[in-house]
């Protein structure tokens, strides 16, 4: 039986606070490391263990009102000045707030959280007596049940995320001892693993997502009054077609029906927009989860580095802000570990001591772009071609044939790694073909641009939302399918002229850029023939045209799953406005699907 019985509500409402509270304080705790002395970062971060505690104390979670108290009586000595941050002492609120962390996944499972490790709660005893602290052991890693609206257990989820349970590593017989500073820092973190696949392991019970959404009440009051328009219009359009059928066409009776269609049609546009805003919340809710991330993989690996935040006002589908967080993980950890160097290597490129890592989202038309950008050693085109083809992931003919940026997606391949050893953090050659796999699942799209001595920047695409997409209708026969607009460059038509054979499949040059045409009956399976026009797409590997017979038009569509079955290269069906069946394709998966067949794709 659960220990929270009959309080179930109460016990949600805390996690989504606390969780919050938590997250707020974890990035304090980065900034007070920078300015130790700050009264208003030391005041705030009190206030909020001591709110944390509060509700854990009318949960009755002793262990988590125990541990949040001792932490509230060490911040309470470092605001009043009786007591001085050290790095030592910053290690050890490191550790109890990775601890509440488990003890909030333990509450989401509506259980009653184990007791903080005597080490950790000994160490706060001894800070606040005046002592030295003890070196405190990592958290215990509970199930990866994520509670609703708190930050995840980070070593937890890497892990959970990969599969696979972290082994620590063996200690020596006679190792050397480590400093002091270092002991607890690497303690903290040694359990972090590589992302590996989104796969669950069959002994742990995979993280819930979270079902619910705050919502400005403005965004509802506009929702309810645009409903009540809708009534009205509805009740004018009744009324006029009670009308009709009596035998009044009159030319003021067939405007008045214009008038009252096209004002439902306004209508309706606003309510799906006011629907949509709903759904829409501030990016920098997940933001706020990884400069803690951040400063503890770069402690791990002996780095400086800062992560800095920016557009975290913009806006985006709830739903895709929980998809995003592993992608977001396993970049951010690779631009500290693959892209950024040791402060010798960067003070001996004459760089400055400090690496920057810089997370920022922003709008632009109805897409969102995130930017992962540092400023390490860059990647270098020629390195990654040499290491695909020593893994054997690609051919020499195919490396020799790559321009710079084919190259850089090289990375996306699964098994690439340009790591010579593994580490704990990264070099198993797993991740980034996961985080191009879900970023895909988004509808989105991954680009990379890189200078050597200068940094790399990984640009993410996304739509608003998932809700609706917008697609281009094209035509094959009598045959209506959908492709989405977001990989649509241009229409060109195509001349049977312009089309030449190079190493057996068909290309055009459109712009001095050779380019191989595919026809969309061949991706289908259907008879090839001569295709009237080409959509010019691009897609995060490649950009090619789409031969087809004509389009239709641009919609915004609602994407339905068709039940029980999932045809390959199909992503849903929609309908029309004359109410056919529109197939929505899948772009990619059509492709991927093409390059493993050895037909060539001719036109005759």
């Amino acid at each position: 039986m659960s220990h929270f019985a009959g309080m179930e509500d109460l016990l949600a409402d805390f996690l989504t606070e606390a969780g919050e509270l938590l997250s707020d304080v974890d990035n304090k705790l980065v900034e007070l490391e920078k300015q130790p002395g700050d009264k208003n970062l030391l005041n705030d971060i009190f206030r909020g263990f001591h709110t944390i505690k509060g509700g854990a104390g009318f949960l009755n979670a002793t262990p988590l009102v125990e541990l949040c108290h001792r932490t509230e009586n060490l911040f309470d000595q470092l605001r009043s000045g009786n007591l001085t941050l050290t790095p030592e002492i910053m290690d050890v609120i490191m550790n109890a707030t990775a601890t509440v962390r488990n003890m909030f996944a333990s509450l989401q499972q509506q259980q009653m959280p184990a007791p903080a490790d005597a080490s950790i709660l000994s160490s706060l005893d001894a800070i606040l007596a005046g002592e030295s602290p003890v070196a405190a052991a990592p958290a215990a890693a509970p199930a990866p049940a994520a509670a609703s609206g708190s930050e995840p257990n980070w070593p937890v989820l890497l892990n959970a995320v990969a599969g696979q349970a972290a082994a620590p590593a063996p200690a020596p017989a006679a190792a050397p001892a480590m400093p002091a500073e270092a002991a607890p820092r690497m303690e903290a973190i040694q359990s972090i693993q590589p992302l590996k696949t989104k796969t669950v392991a069959a002994t742990q019970a995979p993280a819930a997502k979270e079902t619910t959404i705050r919502v400005d009440t403005n965004r509802l009051d506009m929702v309810l009054n645009l409903s009540g328009e809708i009534g009205l219009t509805k009740n004018r359009l009744t009324t006029l077609r009670a009308d009709i059928l009596s035998g009044k066409t009159d030319a003021g009776t067939l405007k008045a029906l214009d008038e009252a269609v096209s004002q439902l049609d306004l209508l309706v546009g606003d309510l799906q927009n006011a629907v949509m805003k709903t759904r829409m919340q501030p990016i920098g809710r997940l933001f706020q989860k990884y400069p803690r991330l951040a400063r503890d993989v770069a402690r791990q690996l002996g780095k400086d580095v800062e992560l800095v935040l920016a557009g975290e006002e913009t806006e985006i589908d709830k739903t895709m802000i929980e998809d995003l967080n592993d992608p977001l993980v396993h970049l951010i950890r690779n631009a500290v570990d693959h892209g950024v160097e040791t402060t010798e290597d960067r003070l001996a490129a004459g760089k400055p001591a400090k690496s920057l890592v810089r997370l920022s989202a922003m709008q632009i038309g109805d897409h969102i772009i995130i930017e992962i950008a540092d400023d390490g050693k860059g990647m270098r085109p020629d390195v990654l071609r040499r290491k695909a083809v020593e893994k054997g992931l690609i051919d020499m003919e195919t490396a020799n044939s790559l321009d710079d940026r084919q190259s850089f997606n090289l990375i996306f391949l699964p098994g690439f790694s340009t790591k010579e050893q593994i580490s704990d953090v990264s070099g198993r050659g797993v991740g980034m073909d996961v985080v191009k796999t879900n970023i895909s699942k988004l509808n989105g799209r991954i680009d990379i641009n890189s200078q050597a001595g200068h940094g790399t920047t990984i640009t993410i695409s996304l739509p608003l939302t998932l809700a609706i997409l917008p697609v281009l209708l094209v035509r094959l026969g009598e045959q209506p399918f959908a492709v989405p607009l977001s990989l649509v460059r241009e229409i060109i038509p195509i001349n049977p002229k312009e089309i030449q054979q190079v190493s057996g499949r068909a290309t055009m040059v459109v712009r001095d850029e050779v380019l191989p045409v595919r026809s969309l009956a061949s991706l289908i399976g259907w008879a090839e023939k001569m295709p009237a026009y080409g959509v010019l797409m691009q897609t995060a590997e490649t950009t090619f045209i789409l031969g087809i017979d004509g389009f239709l038009g641009r919609d915004d569509v609602v994407i339905k799953p068709l039940l029980d079955i999932k045809p390959r290269g199909i992503a849903g069906a929609t309908l029309s406005g004359d109410g056919d069946v529109v197939l929505v394709l899948d772009m990619e998966e059509l492709l991927n699907m093409s390059s493993n067949e050895t037909r060539a794709a001719l036109f005759v």
